[in-house]
């Protein structure tokens, strides 16, 4: 292990510190003229920012605004970490990135647009996906570090990493027409695991993939994560190190929440810290470090049909019922002809409406069969994880009138069935 770890610490590009600077050149006092007359920043803080250098950890829809605005200001190095690469879908909230560098890196996307906005900020792209062996050495070789990611692992991840290396972490996240920041580790305050000690079950977790978000949410996010970093880098300000701020775009309203001081029995941060050094943080959390839809295993093989399987029986004409488990505004985008449409929530209510119709459509397909089995019931969603619930909830219902019936679900949902089956059927 310690051999692979040399050969990782040698692949990653960790630049030297910057060197403090006295004064501004011309063209910097033109370029930053509008906020060099600000009694807060001023000739100081405008020094203090060019010798500074901040990380930041995903290049998506946090980080690109975050990113955009560091740059413009004129902080000295910006390191931008991501592994993926641009899909068309990142457009509408990714604002760095563009649709001719769609299938690019999205560090090197990022990084390219940021020498177009301002050539005299140094921009070093990792196009790596973070973990325990590059973590605290990129941490440790910059001054202020803005989480951007979208998912559990990474962030108690670049939380102990900030804790063990003493840097201050700008941290912010969106989902749906919601947004929450927090400063950890700053002035005193608390760091993520004091507030977070345990994962929350990977079951109950959504992300920006699952559950959407719209895209201007992301941009005052990541805006408002510019503006902590920027008042960290200059000194200008306090910062929001003892306050959760939670944004709710519908209402368009503020809300500030006090948090608890830092925990003398954090893990990680605490007066005896039982971490002391990184840990594998995807079975600490027993989910993916990846901000992609991700795949739950609730069922046994035998109760799952692949979408190959489910095409065979549309073809032989088996009598079935299918069942769509999506929320509504997902079925509005797209849906399959023969399903009938029951939201998961409905079932998870046991709503009898909904149940009564189930039990009406499997009557009526069951007059269409001459076999005495249980009748097949498939259910459906958009990436076959919902539809392991419903199949869960199913099994569990007693359904008086629809007989004996075999509940199992199509593996990969919808997503599947355009990857696999049917080309032309929309992928959101």
């Amino acid at each position: 292990m310690a051999g692979n770890e040399a050969a990782a610490a040698e692949e990653i590009p960790i630049p030297p510190p910057l060197p403090p600077r006295t004064e501004l050149s011309r063209p910097e006092i033109e370029r930053y003229s509008r906020q060099l007359v600000l009694p807060e920043l001023g000739v100081r803080g405008q020094l203090r920012l060019s010798a500074c250098s901040v990380l930041v950890v995903g290049c998506g829809g946090l980080g690109c605004p975050l990113a955009l605005y560091l740059a413009a200001a004129g902080v000295g190095r910006l390191g931008l970490v991501d592994h993926d690469a641009v899909e068309l879908h990142n457009l509408p909230r990714q604002v760095l990135h563009r649709e001719s560098r769609l299938g690019c890196s999205k560090a090197r996307s990022a990084v390219s647009a940021l020498r177009e906005l301002n050539s005299s900020v140094q921009c070093v792209p990792y196009e790596l996906a973070l973990d325990r062996d590059s973590a605290l050495e990129l941490v440790r070789a910059y001054d202020v570090v803005a989480d951007c990611s979208d998912n559990v692992p990474t962030r108690y991840l670049v939380n102990d990493a900030c804790v063990l290396a003493g840097k201050p972490l700008v941290s912010a996240s969106a989902l749906r027409l919601e947004g929450q920041l927090v400063v950890y580790g700053h002035q005193g305050g608390p760091c993520y695991r004091c507030l977070f000690p345990k994962p929350p079950p990977p079951e109950t977790v959504t992300n920006c993939a699952d559950g959407g978000v719209l895209g201007v949410v992301t941009g005052i996010l990541g805006s408002l994560q510019a503006l902590e970093v920027l008042k960290i880098a200059t000194g200008m300000g306090t910062s929001f190190s003892q306050v959760m701020v939670l944004f709710d775009a519908l209402e368009s309203r503020f809300r500030y929440i006090k948090l608890r001081p830092r925990d003398p029995n954090c893990a990680v941060c605490g007066d005896h810290p039982s971490v002391t050094a990184l840990q594998d943080y995807e079975l600490f959390c027993g989910s993916s470090a990846t901000d992609k839809c991700r795949t739950l295993c609730l069922l046994r093989n035998e109760e799952r049909v692949s979408v190959e399987e489910y095409r065979k029986i549309l073809d032989s004409n088996i009598p079935h019922i299918l069942v769509d488990v999506r929320p509504k505004v997902e079925v509005d985008i797209c849906r399959l002809a023969q399903a009938v449409f029951v939201p998961l929530s409905k079932l998870q209510e046991k709503d009898e409406g909904c149940l009564q119709l189930l039990v009406q459509r499997i009557c009526e397909a069951r007059q269409m069969s001459s076999e005495n089995s249980a009748f097949p019931v498939y259910i459906i969603c958009k990436l076959g994880n919902d539809s392991q619930k419903a199949v869960k909830i199913l099994q569990g219902l007693s359904c008086p009138g629809s007989g004996l019936i075999s509940v199992k679900d199509i593996k990969g949902g919808l997503m599947a069935w355009a990857t696999k089956i049917d080309p032309e059927f929309p992928q959101y």
